[in-house]
């Protein structure tokens, strides 16, 4: 009892303290909001044709002729639906108005949804996929949402034209309900309100409906489902709309959304072992006869002794961090003045990043590992690209931080910040919803859809674009160097987007390339590089070259043969499709004919024109960009396949940086030694 009483009041200090560093522990976010009308944009981002007018929300285009719309809107700030340790998921409610009307009573939907989703940038593709998922990659969106469906559309295995329903993932919903049962017409166009309860702990989602504002004691629709593993860490919520050759206008007049439930994480404080082995007991206490002079006369020397020594140790350690935080201050301002973005603190990429946990990482490259970061006070989500060796990586993380600040085009991946601390490089971008186009030709699952045509060919007039910024139009010109599918993301519309200038180099625009250690990913190396070692805009051609190919073809750099297991050039495959009149054979058969002939071949001329072996036939970005625009005509090839002679003094392949992604053979080139 005595250890107990003498140091209860230190240990709630240390208790205190604790949770005054870790908030988070004391008790969960709670969100609650509500908006009786919408008077302002603050809080809400519009995507798509989402629009405010006299505070009322519309989601689709309001026009007086049949179009194709699909409208987003999102709560701007990420909801908390877990605790930090994810034991106690969050309850939710919502409520909202909105009405569905049509100026032409013959035409159809498609209707609207709440949802929640992992990012702030769902919009999806217009008609039956209610605004949630693109038409291409309908396996790409996750979300949960409550679909009020006004068109029957038997891909989705909807039961008629006037019901609600539970989607996750998919637009096939887990359970529907019919509306016309209760009489309600969601194609009316008077005002209903919904409420949509999901309470954890009976893993139970409930639907209400009605004309009116008073809840309905019965719910329309009541689905067993535990949501856990979908409200996870940081959610969006939001409505989406769309239509499709149609006349439908879906508003929404107010919104409120709250959670509950969230219980806090515990604290791991270390058990209080009070065996005799573990706790040091006082020394009894020694009946000391006099004044007690002897006692404090010892206390006196001992305070004269331990005293200066306690304050030179203090000293010497408040020197070493005050030098310490001065140096990194120094590097910080001289990092600030020169590269212009944002500089974040460790603290605040570790907490936004779930302290880079593994459940955050969504890619890796040469340079490191991608984190998912959600960064609450600021209401965004970013991506955060983390060293993988803070002295190796230094260079490289420097070489993309100087130039990437410096650029400005819309079909670059934003840099928002960077952060040099405890050893650590990181840079922060924008958040590509949609991943890399590697990604999008070769997902991991067979089930995952193929990448439409017209998103395509968009792709590649994208990248020409941007490298023809880089290549002519820069005060200094940019050699990336790495040009691949997985360092090209894709935004929330599938524009492309250049990222990792890990391996770029600046240079004046009238001087030589410098002679340097080949550097880049095999399969995408110009067979000159690979010799000399020289970076150029020609080396930048022949990658993008081989982009183009796998855009139009749907294969890899070296890849097995349709019909057996040799390895093929993916470069020589179409050149001697082409030599035999056959070029259009080699579209992605996962197409199944639904594609531009025209635009096919042109791209497939291209590509190869980009991946000529002899460098000097190679057209340089800004022509490729007006050919694919329809401004300039295609550059006119052999029909064999040129070769070239190299001396025998190659570069060994150890030699060679590839990316850890790239697995491929070294046969790849054609080169002729002599």
């Amino acid at each position: 009892m005595n250890f107990f009483s003498s140091r209860t009041p230190s240990i709630i200090f240390l208790i205190f303290l604790f949770f005054l560093k870790n908030p988070s522990l004391i008790s969960a976010q709670i969100t609650n909001f509500n908006f009786p009308s919408f008077e302002s944009h603050e809080s809400i981002s519009f995507l798509g044709d989402s629009y405010l007018r006299n505070g009322v929300i519309g989601l689709t285009k309001q026009l007086n002729v049949p179009s194709s719309s699909s409208g987003t809107i999102i709560y701007n700030h990420p909801i908390e639906f877990s605790n930090q340790d994810f034991t106690h998921i969050a309850s939710f409610a919502t409520c909202f108005s909105f009405s569905i009307s049509n100026v032409n009573p013959a035409s159809f939907g498609d209707g609207l949804a709440f949802f929640i989703s992992p990012n702030n940038q769902t919009l999806g593709s217009p008609g039956g996929y209610l605004g949630l998922v693109n038409s291409t990659l309908l396996t790409k969106n996750k979300f949960v949402a409550v679909e009020f469906d006004t068109r029957l559309d038997l891909h989705f295995n909807d039961p008629n034209e006037n019901h609600i329903g539970l989607d996750i993932d998919s637009l096939n919903s887990i359970k529907t309900a019919d509306l016309f049962s209760i009489g309600i017409d969601l194609k009316s166009g008077n005002l209903i309100t919904a409420w949509i309860d999901y309470k954890n702990v009976d893993k139970s989602l409930k639907v209400f409906l009605s004309y009116s504002s008073a809840k309905p004691v019965e719910p329309v629709l009541v689905v067993d489902v535990d949501l856990s593993e979908y409200l996870r860490e940081f959610r969006y919520v939001g409505f989406s709309a769309s239509t499709e050759g149609s006349t439908e206008i879906h508003l929404l007049e107010n919104w409120s959304f709250s959670t509950y439930g969230v219980r806090p994480s515990r604290p791991r404080f270390p058990p209080f072992n009070v065996s005799d082995n573990s706790v040091t007991k006082s020394p009894p206490r020694m009946r000391v006869s006099g004044s007690g002079s002897k006692h404090h006369k010892r206390l006196g020397w001992g305070l004269g002794i331990a005293g200066p020594a306690l304050f030179c140790v203090f000293v010497g350690l408040f020197g070493y961090l005050f030098v310490k935080k001065w140096k990194g201050m120094r590097m910080d301002k001289s990092f600030e003045a020169e590269l212009g973005p944002r500089q974040f603190s460790y603290k605040e990429l570790k907490a936004a990043t779930k302290g880079f946990h593994a459940s955050r990482i969504v890619g890796h490259g040469a340079f490191g590992t991608v984190y998912k970061a959600f960064f609450t006070s600021l209401g965004t989500m970013s991506a955060v690209k983390r060293s993988k060796h803070s002295h190796e990586g230094k260079t490289e993380f420097l070489s993309e931080l100087s130039i990437i600040a410096c650029l400005r085009h819309k079909n670059l991946v934003q840099l928002q910040g960077w952060c040099a601390e405890k050893g650590e490089l990181l840079l922060v971008y924008e958040f590509m919803p949609n991943g890399s186009l590697d990604d999008a030709l070769y997902p991991v699952s067979d089930q995952g859809l193929t990448l439409k045509w017209p998103y395509r060919y968009n792709i590649a007039l994208g990248l020409a674009s941007v490298l023809t910024y880089l290549h002519q139009e820069c005060e200094q010109q940019v050699i990336h160097r790495d040009i691949k599918t997985s360092n090209i993301m894709l935004d929330a519309n599938f524009n492309a987007r250049l990222g990792d200038f890990g391996l770029a180099r600046l240079m004046d625009h009238d001087k030589s390339p410098v002679s340097t250690l080949t550097a880049g990913t095999m399969g995408y190396l110009a067979p000159e590089y690979l010799q000399y070692g020289k970076a150029t805009e020609k080396t930048d051609a022949y990658s993008f070259g081989v982009v183009i190919l796998e855009l139009a073809c749907g294969r890899r750099p070296i890849d097995k043969e349709i019909e057996g297991q040799r390895m093929v050039n993916v470069v020589d495959w179409v050149w001697e499709l082409h030599s035999e009149g056959r070029l259009a054979e080699a579209v992605d058969r996962r197409l199944n004919g639904v594609f531009n002939v025209e635009e096919a071949k042109m791209l497939l001329l291209v590509g190869l024109s980009c991946a000529n072996p002899d460098s000097a036939e190679r057209p340089s970005m800004r022509r490729v960009f007006q050919i694919l625009n329809g401004e300039a005509e295609p550059v006119l090839l052999p029909k064999i396949k040129p070769t070239l002679s190299f001396s025998n003094h190659l570069l060994s392949l150890e030699d060679i940086v590839s990316g850890s992604e790239s697995q491929t053979p070294d046969h790849m080139f054609e080169i002729k030694v002599v």
